[in-house]
């Protein structure tokens, strides 16, 4: 049963309502604010998780050779068509055998959802995703990227790949005002 208030009551109940917000403003804004320091300290006390996804990479092993053997199947997975592969049927000379060859690897991170799907797909474990987050660019051609002709040698931060700098519990890279 819904009781009817007089105008009065309602004024009241407004009015505490009121004040219950400007208490929490109140003690908001006297609380004091930290800012993470980024770009500038980002090389000595920036802290990136070692399992965030930021760009995809091929695995390489000691020779500098890749494990993609162009099955496709990252491809397949991948829901917004990010990968395109290319390959041709050629004959391995040491068994004389017909396999597929990668010709090209094309991986567009400006469309990429860092879903992983790809990584989970890939039979040969030949991709991974890099916590490696600094690629912004002017230029989005530039965000079109050929895995299997670069060779990632690791981020612009230092032991990036580790996570960075290490990580602190409770303490912060901020700078308090």
């Amino acid at each position: 049963m819904e009781q009817n208030k007089s105008y009065f009551g309602e004024l009241v109940d407004g009015v505490k309502t009121l004040a219950t917000g400007m208490k929490v403003t109140l003690k908001e804004y006297f609380t004091p604010k930290s800012t993470e320091q980024y770009p500038e300290n980002r090389k000595t006390t920036l802290h990136v998780a070692s399992r965030h996804r930021g760009r995809l990479v091929f695995k390489r092993d000691e020779n500098g050779a890749y494990k993609c053997t162009a099955c496709t199947l990252c491809e397949k997975a991948c829901p917004n068509g990010t990968i395109k592969i290319t390959a041709h049927m050629g004959e391995d000379p040491e068994t004389g055998k017909k396999k597929k060859v990668l010709d090209d690897y094309q991986y567009d991170l400006g469309d990429c959802m860092f879903c992983q799907l790809c990584t989970n797909a890939c039979n040969f474990d030949a991709i991974e995703f890099t916590n490696d987050f600094e690629n912004a660019t002017f230029d989005r051609d530039s965000l079109v990227l050929h895995l299997d002709k670069e060779v990632y040698e690791g981020g612009s931060l230092p032991n990036l790949i580790d996570g960075g700098a290490p990580l602190i519990i409770g303490k912060f890279n901020t700078k308090t005002k």
